[in-house]
């Protein structure tokens, strides 16, 4: 058993990095140049498009959610751990300039999460029960046609163990131990871990059984929230450290370009700060494009728009705002085999004394358990597609003991399997983007 999980993490850590950088950061960057520069050029457009009534107000049975309800609800799914442990983790393997290059990684996902948009509305399917769906899947067959299928097939099996939320689930636990079980004396033991996993998969059923409209009802509430709370928690600590902002901003330009440590090293920074956006914002994954298949909305354009917005959310924003506060107290330098999320309490704490540690774990609890409830639609998707409509709610229930067994687990094995999936979905979604890419240029021409 012992050589079948070394086997798992040993090829995880292997597709999982130059392969996958090159994947998703070479595909997006070649999406970015033959898009004109989407994300620069239309992003006035873009936010144009958010306050902008139409096709999915129009009543047609062409989805279930608005555009709108699309983005944040993938903003919910994508703005979890990562955005603060992942952050955290990648200051400690390549210090400040890590964060310059998630800046370019999640300018290169917003123009591909804008191909993912579009092609998720130009290409929609109809599931077994006759219901409008989208996502890679149905981009692949309707847009490449079914001899592509297989393709489509090989998606929904890597999507069902991808999606599962075993990372969050299981660093959730942690950091409730880390925080507040154990100062209090209490030991850190498997029925602990057991009775919080069971406290999680309630409050998780209570969202995600009661489907799509459910899940996006609670994405549009708490999606705005979480990031303004995270924002204005970020002001407060800049304000008390103004001083020291522009130290900060000098050391991440500087350790951007760090040629003075040689070549090698400029291009490990830039790989492992682009890698880590790329994983946050999951552009080219496919996962997003599942959530805005689901729109109401018929103009794939418009879509595009909307959807090219999600990068420069998690990967621009949060990302940054987690940043500034583990920079300014300066205590990941040096350090090895620290988790990222404890990096992060610390550093908050000690910006916060008392409180910050606190107020971060309530903006802990809100990222990890929206993408708790917003993966669990793209694993039913999955479900659905391989198994049909009227047998894909049994995956909820699946998905919902899964988190249970999270919380009592070592995640060592599982996350490199799950970060395999990852790879896998992104390798069949970033061939149909590529594939179709040219049908998208040519609505664009049509509107420019």
């Amino acid at each position: 058993m012992n050589t079948l999980c070394d086997w798992i993490i040993a090829v995880s850590d292997a597709v999982c990095g130059y392969p996958e950088f090159l994947l998703l950061i070479g595909g997006g960057l070649f999406l970015f140049c033959y898009s004109g520069a989407v994300p620069v050029r239309w992003l006035g457009r873009a936010l144009q498009a958010l306050r902008t009534k139409q096709a999915d107000d129009a009543g047609k049975p062409t989805g279930q959610i608005s555009s709108v309800q699309a983005l944040l609800s993938a903003i919910a799914a994508t703005v979890g751990m990562g955005n603060i442990a992942g952050v955290a983790i990648a200051l400690v393997v390549g210090g400040p300039g890590v964060i310059f290059w998630m800046w370019v990684s999640a300018l290169v996902g917003m123009a591909t999460k804008f191909f993912e948009g579009a092609l998720s509305i130009m290409y929609k399917g109809r599931d077994s029960a006759g219901e409008v769906q989208g996502g890679p899947m149905y981009i692949i067959t309707q847009g490449m046609g079914a001899k592509w299928r297989p393709l489509a097939v090989a998606f929904s099996i890597f999507g069902l163990v991808g999606t599962l939320c075993f990372m969050q689930a299981n660093q959730l636990v942690e950091s409730v131990t880390t925080v507040f079980t154990t100062p209090m004396g209490i030991a850190d033991t498997t029925t602990l871990r057991f009775g919080m996993g069971v406290v999680m998969m309630v409050v998780v059923g209570a969202v995600v059984l009661g489907g799509i409209k459910r899940i996006a009802a609670w994405a549009s509430k708490l999606v705005p929230a979480m990031v303004t709370l995270y924002l204005l928690l970020v002001l407060v600590i800049i304000a008390m450290n103004l001083d020291k902002l522009p130290g900060v901003f000098a050391s991440i330009f500087e350790g951007a370009f760090t040629f003075k440590a040689g070549f090698g090293a400029f291009t490990f920074v830039a790989v492992t700060g682009a890698r880590r956006a790329a994983m946050v914002n999951e552009a080219g994954v496919g996962t997003a494009s599942m959530m805005h298949g689901a729109s109401r909305n018929t103009d794939p354009i418009r879509e595009g728009l909307i959807a090219m917005l999600g990068p420069a959310i998690d990967s621009g924003l949060v990302c940054t705002l987690t940043s500034i506060p583990i920079l300014l107290a300066g205590q990941y330098a040096g350090m090895t085999d620290v988790k990222g999320l404890f990096i992060a309490l610390n550093s908050f704490g000690a910006l916060l004394p008392g409180v910050g540690h606190y107020l971060l774990m309530a903006i802990v609890f809100c990222f990890a358990f929206s993408t708790m409830f917003s993966y669990s639609y793209y694993g039913l998707k999955c479900a659905g597609y391989l198994f049909g409509a009227h047998r894909a709610k049994y995956y909820n229930y699946y998905y919902l003991v899964m988190i249970v067994v999270a919380a009592v687990m070592p995640l060592d094995t599982l996350v490199g399997l799950m970060d395999l999936a990852f790879a896998l979905m992104a390798l069949c979604t970033m061939t149909a983007l590529l594939s179709l890419a040219p049908r998208v240029k040519r609505l664009m021409r049509e509107r420019a």
